[in-house]
């Protein structure tokens, strides 16, 4: 029995030659060439590079000094989310059409509705748009080398992003509880609360994690420019070419990284399994618990930093 033919293949296939006209002139552009990896003369200095770093290294002093990195990296992070979250939460709620009460009905203030959002959605574009490790130079000129730099540069360049996406997050879930709350008389913060986070709230947990870890990752980053942390520690290991200093650096920062994963994994678990339950319960002790112990991570980081402003 001869099988049909796929009607889908013709268009299958135009697209693809369309992605290969396309990417190879770019890829011609950027001089990608992979196969370079695999010559011979390549192939033995990154051999040589690669045996520098073993074994790598496990001495009391240094491991001292890498846990002291560690937890101001920690600490960096976590103060910088929390002053992303705590500009991204009003930002996200302001943008986010779920939460309009402009959209409800006609009246006179949609129009001006509609202008607020799309200029509170350019200034998340620049907050998100220019790399945090830009902000931290800035700051650094400001505040001198230290994590308040790295700090305030991860909250203002994570808050665009956690802003940004929390408003898609909102809108792209069921948000006809929300609208009837907001037609009811509800606030935006009860419509929040009461119609969108039950729904929304593991996937509001991943990626908020998700970018906890992205915010370690960049305090690594930002420690070579003066901010403190692993990346500090590293940029010094690198400088006097030891590598199995770096190579125990960077086990450590993968050890951070299958921390955060597990952490994001634990909340999944604990919201879906109070997804079929209350309103009230889902927000009850076990919430209260996680809010006790971020909060104290967060005082910890702050008090850690010591994040003090220089005198005028």
């Amino acid at each position: 029995m001869k099988h049909p033919r796929d009607p889908a293949a013709p268009g299958r296939a135009a697209a693809l030659l369309l992605a290969i006209v396309v990417l190879w002139p770019l890829g011609v552009i950027g001089e990608f060439r992979p196969w370079a990896l695999f010559e011979a003369h390549h192939l033995r200095v990154m051999g040589g590079f690669l045996a520098a770093f073993l074994p790598p290294a496990s001495s009391g002093e240094f491991l001292a000094y890498l846990g002291r990195a560690t937890l101001e990296t920690l600490a960096i992070a976590t103060a910088g989310m929390a002053l992303a979250f705590v500009l991204a939460v009003p930002l996200a709620m302001a943008t986010t059409q779920a939460l309009s009460v402009s959209r409800i009905g006609p009246g006179s203030g949609r129009r001006r509705a509609e202008w607020s959002r799309a200029l509170l959605r350019m200034l998340l574009v620049v907050l998100r748009g220019l790399p945090e490790l830009v902000w931290a130079l800035l700051f650094v000129r400001v505040f001198g080398l230290g994590p308040a730099a790295g700090v305030l540069a991860l909250g203002l360049t994570y808050g665009g992003m956690l802003a940004k996406v929390y408003a898609e997050i909102l809108e792209s879930g069921d948000s006809r509880p929300a609208r009837a709350l907001l037609e009811a008389g509800s606030s935006r913060l009860q419509a929040l609360c009461y119609g969108l986070l039950p729904g929304a709230a593991q996937e509001l947990t991943s990626y908020t994690v998700y970018r906890w870890e992205c915010a370690v990752r960049a305090s690594v980053v930002m420690g070579f420019v003066g901010a403190g942390g692993l990346g500090q520690l590293m940029d010094q290991s690198m400088r006097m070419l030891n590598g199995g200093e770096a190579a125990t650096i960077l086990l450590t920062f993968l050890l951070l990284v299958l921390a955060a994963d597990a952490l994001s994994g634990l909340l999944r678990r604990q919201l879906g399994e109070a997804t079929g339950r209350a309103v009230a319960a889902a927000f009850g002790a076990r919430t209260l618990l996680w809010l006790l112990l971020l909060g104290s991570a967060l005082a910890a980081s702050y008090v850690w930093l010591d994040l003090a402003l220089p005198p005028c």
